[in-house]
């Protein structure tokens, strides 16, 4: 597992000191300056995890940036913090150069705000796509699934949950390609705040879940029977 470590760096620029020469008015003629681009998506994404501080616990594990309350913690699900494509052998054998691509993930961070009485939550991921010996250039499609688990001792409760489906595309020359996903509108009843700590916000490759999905959109629909045509022969009475 990869960990990134976040760095800020800052810079200032001084003015000119005390009984230097003035500076010349501003020309009338001159254009108002245009404005400043809009961040593109990879900005933003940056922005989200820089203003996200990070703890040293779990290289996934992020504090919230400044937000109205406190956030249930982010972890990865046990068993799901890699994805193998094509999964390994049933038979449990180490078939490593059938490997076409391996997913992992590099580092996570959510912030919450209130409305409505309802905990709204945005959910960062970001990780990597690494090509296997038989894997080669294409798309591959990532499935992560987020999922709000209210887990106090010995009983679990699942508070919401959502599959993301992230297409990542490889070039010929790519031996691994990062992943970025940002999830908005994670909304769920707010929890008074004694119980706020039994939450946890779980991240994690559901390749089963992937598959489940794409069976139940290629299911065929129920057929219907014609109705009967009625008999002109028949008797009646």
């Amino acid at each position: 597992m990869l960990a990134l470590t976040l760095c800020a760096a800052g810079c200032s620029s001084g003015g000119g000191g005390f009984g230097g020469p003035a500076a010349p008015p501003p020309a009338t003629s001159a254009s108002a300056a245009p404005p400043p681009p809009a961040p593109n998506l990879k900005d933003k994404i940056e922005n989200f995890f820089t203003t996200s501080a990070t703890t040293e616990a779990h290289p996934t594990t992020a504090n919230q940036a400044q937000s109205d309350v406190d956030c249930p913690l982010i972890d990865i699900r046990q068993g799901a913090a890699t994805l193998t494509i094509p999964p390994p052998p049933p038979d449990g054998s180490n078939e490593a150069m059938s490997l076409k691509y391996e997913g992992i993930f590099v580092r996570a961070a959510r912030d919450c705000k209130v409305a409505a009485n309802q905990l709204v939550m945005r959910v960062g991921v970001e990780g990597r796509v690494i090509v296997g010996p038989a894997g080669g250039p294409g798309v591959v499609d990532v499935p992560v699934r987020i999922a709000i688990v209210d887990a106090p001792a010995g009983n679990p409760k699942t508070v919401l949950t959502k599959l993301i489906r992230i297409p990542v595309t490889l070039g010929p020359s790519d031996g691994s390609m990062n992943f970025t996903h940002v999830e908005e509108g994670l909304a769920f009843p707010m929890p008074p705040p004694s119980e706020i700590d039994n939450y946890i916000v779980y991240i994690g490759f559901d390749p089963i879940g992937a598959e489940q999905e794409d069976k139940g959109k290629l299911k065929p629909a129920p057929k219907h029977k014609p109705k009967p045509k009625p008999n002109p022969n028949a008797p009646t009475g």
